[in-house]
């Protein structure tokens, strides 16, 4: 029996490791292939020249790149620098202070994390519309920043486990709430933040939604909308299309893989602790 568990675990690895890898996969052959030859292989063909980067050219001119990276980059570093910043307040706050309601809001935060965000979209676009911030990127901050309910959760979870002896023993040394926050509450939190920070970003990264409905100006361009850019009403290159989908995932993938450990090691300790 001890063999069979453990063939049957591996082989759910391996299925479950095919599952995952398969797309990625298609995506690269296609991104490999000329318009003419993806439209004659299947989807599972390896490309005839494994050093065709003409589709790679295509998508990193005519989508815009480059611009697209550095408007991404500057929404994703000012709204991570946000949810954190209000994450690690809110969560401070709700954890060591005693207020009226504080179950009553607590109880909101969970039924606005229940409601799913397209059904209130009408009201958002009007909100976010008489702000002025329609066709700019701080539309799209501004969303980031306010509907990350799930962030000041895990933030509140880690909190539990910093004893309020610490806070107790700076105030004797004349340290202000502000001062506990900044000097001993920050810097205990790192795991939890580098969990928020991590798959935030990646969220924030791969948004489509946001961008493409408040920031329609082509100077606003996103790496997300940009694949957008070869999507036409009567027809796509699909080619070009899959090699602006490797531009987007390389990153990720190269990011996640070298800071997973603090994934799990955040979300472990946020749970357990």
């Amino acid at each position: 029996m001890r063999h069979v568990a453990r063939t049957a675990k591996y082989a759910s690895l391996v299925l479950a490791s095919v599952v995952v890898l398969v797309p990625l996969v298609v995506v690269l052959f296609a991104s490999l292939k000329t318009r003419e030859e993806y439209s004659t292989s299947g989807p599972l063909t390896p490309p005839r020249n494994w050093f065709n980067v003409d589709n790679f050219v295509t998508a990193w001119s005519e989508g815009h790149m480059l611009r697209g990276f550095l408007n991404t980059t500057l929404i994703l570093v000012v709204s991570l620098v946000g949810t954190v910043a209000v994450g690690t307040l809110a969560a401070y706050a709700i954890n060591r202070f005693r207020f009226p309601f504080k179950r009553l809001i607590l109880g909101l935060f969970l039924v606005a994390a229940l409601v799913p965000g397209v059904t209130t979209q009408v009201a958002t676009y009007q909100i976010v519309k008489s702000m002025g911030l329609v066709n700019t990127p701080w539309s799209a901050v501004v969303l980031f920043m306010g509907t990350d309910i799930i962030s000041i959760y895990i933030f509140l979870q880690f909190m539990q486990s910093i004893p309020p002896s610490l806070d107790q023993a700076a105030m004797i040394d004349g340290a202000s709430r502000f001062t506990i926050y900044r000097k001993v509450i920050l810097p205990l939190m790192k795991p939890a933040i580098a969990t928020v920070v991590i798959i935030k970003g990646i969220a924030i990264y791969n948004e489509f939604y946001i961008p493409f409905l408040y920031m329609r100006s082509p100077d606003l361009n996103v790496i997300s909308t940009a694949l957008f850019r070869f999507k036409g009403p009567y027809g796509a290159q699909w080619e070009t299309i899959a090699a602006c989908t490797m531009i987007v995932i390389i990153p990720t993938v190269v990011i996640f893989l070298l800071l997973q450990r603090f994934i799990y090691n955040g979300v472990t300790a946020g749970a357990t602790k």
